[in-house]
């Protein structure tokens, strides 16, 4: 029988700690909501004008994977909120993840849950207080999103049915990372198996909705279900129940795992380490320990590559179809164009989920140990930030051979021109993971993810409101040029490199000149 004692106490504790990343990470996605809402009126300025865009969207195979299908392309609704209706929610369920890793596996890793659980908090609360945090959390989401919709301009019922789908998606997530979060003792690993299953989810109905004949595999993704919902014409209320019951299934199962398991322990025994040798460098530690994620991460962003590359070919028809030119300038040129900088935005998770677990370690008191050797402060600062850096240029480097093996097999023309699009993205990715690095130099874990959210909001929104474009440019995804849907300039790059190697130097001065823990 589960033991409860203590849930609202820990409740109040997670609450406090996630004060301001829960608050900021809701006020992007509901300015993303509003401004994509409000923006209805002058993109699409007339309903023939949208029935044309909603069927050329509907004929390529590369946006219905990206987006998903446009179900009733009378709805201003429904084309307003194409993007977000399944890859930003995507996007918010990243949050879910953040929460319950924080408050399970990171808390048993760090030996504070074991020290929780010697005195009256009993071994249930801290999973059955974030459970309770992350569902309310997915409530207020679906709630401002509708808010922000209905202030935006849509209709109100459709507005209520998009804001639930995103709280469904926000229950899913939160059983995904729940379970996750007890297969392995590691929070690095748990993470990646977190992400590799929301990765998996968004990738069925990708196939689903862009492949003739196998729509049903779209009913297998909860991310298809938002779109299978119908918010916007003729709501299908019994999807609703999907989500729960996935949701409550996925929680029971996290339940039965936990109780299975020793605390500090996963499912999944951790090997022990070799009889003989040893790691002899702060380098080969930081690749060990984040080896697997960086696998995962390899495999996960190569089969997107290779699907969305595939798919890409027939975005090209697009130009010379009614209403095609103005579509492709607003999605940002050609598909691969507009596709890259989706993928350096989640790209860019990975470094700073890199120099967050050394932020992690630091409080844990690894570090000092490390430091304890004969390992410098200025070695081990490198360490961290050659694998988070040169982590995301592989991953970038993959993506372009990927989206390129795929657009060439399936015959698209100027093949060889993606990879270096896909490289043009690793200083503006860079920059972000050198901010990442002032906030280790700085001790504070969350200024990667704080300047990520940032810096796509001020990207997204600030083009759909057409703010002045040197705002716009603040972010550096929106200083890379879109090639190659236009002409390359180094400019941008060699700028962005410079930016992000003087503050990656700031960061180790900080770092080199402050306590450790």
């Amino acid at each position: 029988m589960m033991s409860l004692t203590g849930t609202a106490l820990l409740l109040r504790q997670d609450l406090r700690r996630d004060r301001i990343i829960v608050p900021a990470w809701l006020a992007v996605l509901v300015l993303m909501t509003y401004a994509s809402a409000s923006a209805t009126g002058t993109l699409f300025r007339s309903v023939q004008e949208r029935e044309t865009i909603a069927a050329s969207l509907n004929e390529q195979p590369g946006l219905l994977a990206l987006y998903g299908p446009i179900l009733n392309p009378h709805s201003a609704g429904e084309l307003a909120m194409s993007k977000l209706t399944v890859l930003y929610a995507l996007l918010s369920a990243i949050l879910y993840v953040v929460l319950v890793r924080r408050h399970t596996r990171v808390e048993e890793e760090t030996g504070r849950a074991e020290l929780a659980a010697g005195t009256v908090i009993a071994r249930d609360a801290p999973m059955a207080a974030v459970a309770v945090e992350a569902c309310a959390v997915a409530a207020a989401l679906g709630l401002l999103v509708c808010l922000a919709n209905i202030a935006g301009g849509l209709p109100v019922a459709g507005s209520v049915w998009f804001g639930v789908s995103w709280a469904g998606t926000g229950l899913v997530a939160t059983g995904v990372a729940a379970v996750a979060c007890q297969v392995s003792a590691s929070a690095r690993t748990c993470g990646s198996i977190a992400a590799a299953l929301l990765a998996g989810a968004f990738a069925v109905r990708a196939v689903g909705d862009a492949i003739d004949g196998l729509g049903w595999l779209s009913w297998l993704s909860p991310l298809g279900w938002n779109t299978q919902l119908r918010a916007w014409s003729d709501p299908r209320w019994w999807v609703v129940g999907l989500y729960v019951a996935l949701a409550a299934g996925l929680l029971a199962l996290a339940q039965m795992m936990r109780s299975r398991r020793d605390i500090g322990a996963g499912l999944i025994s951790a090997r022990p380490g070799p009889t003989a040798g040893r790691i002899s460098s702060p380098e080969g530690l930081t690749f060990r320990l984040h080896r697997t994620s960086l696998a995962l991460w390899t495999a996960g962003v190569a089969l997107t590559g290779l699907l969305f590359g595939a798919m890409a070919p027939g975005f090209d028809g697009l130009l010379s179809g009614a209403g095609g030119r103005e579509l492709v300038d607003r999605l940002g040129g050609t598909f691969i164009a507009a596709l890259l900088p989706v993928a350096a935005i989640v790209t860019t998770c990975f470094p700073i989920a890199v120099i967050s677990s050394a932020h992690q370690d630091e409080v844990a008191g690894r570090t000092g140990f490390a430091l304890s050797t004969t390992t410098s402060r200025g070695r081990w600062f490198a360490a961290t930030a050659a694998l988070a850096w040169g982590g995301a240029a592989w991953l970038l480097l993959v993506t372009g051979i990927a989206l390129w093996a795929g657009y060439a097999s399936a015959g698209g023309v100027d093949a060889k021109a993606v990879v270096p699009a896909a490289l043009g993205w690793v200083p503006a990715v860079w920059l972000v993971g050198g901010l990442a690095l002032v906030g280790f130099g700085l001790r504070i874990g969350a200024v990667g993810w704080v300047f990520l959210v940032l810096f796509l909001a001020t990207t997204l929104v600030g083009e759909l409101l057409e703010l002045p474009t040197w705002m716009v440019n603040l972010s550096p995804y929106s200083a890379v040029p879109a090639y190659p849907a236009s002409a390359w300039t180094w400019t941008p790059d060699l700028v962005l490199t410079a930016l992000a190697l003087s503050i990656a130097g700031g960061a180790w001065w900080l770092f080199g000149r402050r306590d450790i823990s």
